[in-house]
């Protein structure tokens, strides 16, 4: 099971382009990937320390992803209220060393992605293409996507048209409309002229 190590443990939060998200960043790593739980259920199978964050009311989804937890709240709670209730919660539960993700999640999360087809569906003649588009993703767009609290995963290329997948903060947050259409749609239609527009699924 991924555990944290004991020893101070030193957490912050930021803001996140989505008003309804915050990021609580930890000097441990948490998680080496992304795990995005929009329900409880979901957590409840795979992520004791998402399921402790699920318990509180206000609590709408969580995303952990390296060594930062990224929770969206239900819109009708204020962050004053409850930020720092959940830096506490986070600091306790990685101070006690407590497990953030069960086995076999990585693995799990794999054979889901494999089914549902995402970064599968392009044909053969655009396999070169969606090379180049998934190294810009990964070297540009990601570092950029995660420093705000959430991810962005290729899922397919057909007809100019690329869909990509918006996890954590990105999701549902009014300003990644604007920052896919006008950063990444703009920057991959010049590298790639092949590439006619971007879409966004929310993950």
């Amino acid at each position: 099971m991924e555990q944290a190590t004991k020893s101070p443990v030193m957490l912050y939060f930021e803001d996140t382009p989505n008003p309804e998200s915050l990021k609580f960043v930890t000097n441990r790593m948490l998680y080496r990937g992304t795990a995005d739980f929009r329900e409880e259920e979901l957590a409840k199978e795979w992520s004791p320390l998402g399921t402790a964050l699920f318990a509180q009311p206000y609590v709408k989804g969580v995303y952990i992803s390296n060594n930062f937890v990224t929770v969206t709240k239900e819109f009708n709670y204020a962050w004053e209220d409850l930020k720092y209730k959940l830096k506490d919660q986070i600091k306790t539960y990685v101070e006690e060393g407590g497990v953030i993700l069960n086995d076999g999640f990585t693995e799990a999360m794999e054979k889901m992605e494999q089914e549902r087809g995402a970064g599968y569906q392009y044909s053969e003649d655009d396999a070169a293409i969606v090379k180049k588009i998934k190294e810009l993703i990964e070297t540009y767009v990601k570092p950029a996507v995660e420093m705000d609290g959430g991810n962005i995963a290729f899922k397919h290329f057909d007809k100019g048209i690329v869909t990509v997948i918006l996890q954590g903060s990105c999701s549902g947050c009014p300003s990644s409309t604007v920052t896919l259409k006008a950063g990444i749609e703009g920057m991959l239609k010049r590298m790639v002229p092949e590439v006619e527009e971007v879409v966004a699924e929310m993950g």
